[in-house]
C-alpha cells in the first residue's frame, strides 16, 4: 500500500535568475528564516553537518527551540533548478504524528528574468493520522513556511544587494 503524502507548498518571486538564488537558498541559515510560529518551533541552530550543504548525501541536525531535533538529508539536487531533502527523527509532539517529511525547492525563470521559487514539503502520516494532519497541521504549517519563504526572499535581497556594491 502507498504511504499517503500530505503535502503543502508555497511560492515567491525574487528579482535574481535561478543561478543566483539557487546557491543562496541551499546555503542559507536556518535560524534566520524559521523563526517560529504558534506552536511550531525555531530553529535555534545546526550541529553534526557532514559537509557544505549543497550535495546529495550531505547531512545535518537542525536544533529546535523546543529543546528536540531532526534530521535532514539531501537527497537530490539539480542547480540552478531544484534541490530536495528528507526529514526524519522528529522527537516532538510532530513526530508522533507524522514519519517525516520530504521538502523539495524548485527554481524557474520567470518572464522577467527573475526567479518563481516554489517551496513543497510533504508530510508521511503515520498510520489513522492523515486527516488530522491534512486539517490541522498542514494550515499551520503553511503559515509557517510562509513566513520563512518570505524570509527566504528577504535574504536573496540583502545577499544580492550586497554583492552589487
Amino acid at each position: 500500500m502507498a504511504q499517503r503524502l500530505v503535502a503543502v507548498t508555497v511560492h515567491a518571486t525574487a528579482s535574481p535568475d535561478p543561478a543566483t538564488v539557487h546557491p543562496i537558498v541551499m546555503d542559507i541559515a536556518l535560524p534566520l528564516i524559521f523563526t517560529g510560529f504558534g506552536p511550531l518551533p525555531a530553529v535555534t541552530g545546526v550541529r553534526d553537518q557532514t559537509g557544505s550543504w549543497d550535495h546529495v548525501g550531505v547531512s545535518r541536525r537542525p536544533v529546535l527551540s523546543d529543546g528536540t531535533t531532526v534530521f535532514e538529508q539531501i537527497t537530490s539536487c539539480s542547480p540552478p533548478d531544484s534541490f530536495a531533502y528528507e526529514v526524519s527523527g522528529l522527537t516532538n509532539v510532530l513526530g508522533r504524528l507524522v514519519h517525516g517529511a520530504i521538502g523539495s525547492w524548485d527554481f524557474a525563470r520567470t518572464a522577467g528574468g527573475g526567479t518563481r521559487i516554489g517551496w513543497t514539503y510533504a508530510f508521511r502520516p503515520k498510520r489513522f493520522r492523515t486527516l488530522l494532519v491534512r486539517l490541522l497541521i498542514a494550515p499551520a504549517w503553511r503559515l509557517y513556511m510562509r513566513r520563512a519563504l518570505a524570509a527566504t526572499r528577504r535574504e536573496v535581497g540583502r545577499q544580492t544587494a550586497t554583492t552589487a556594491e
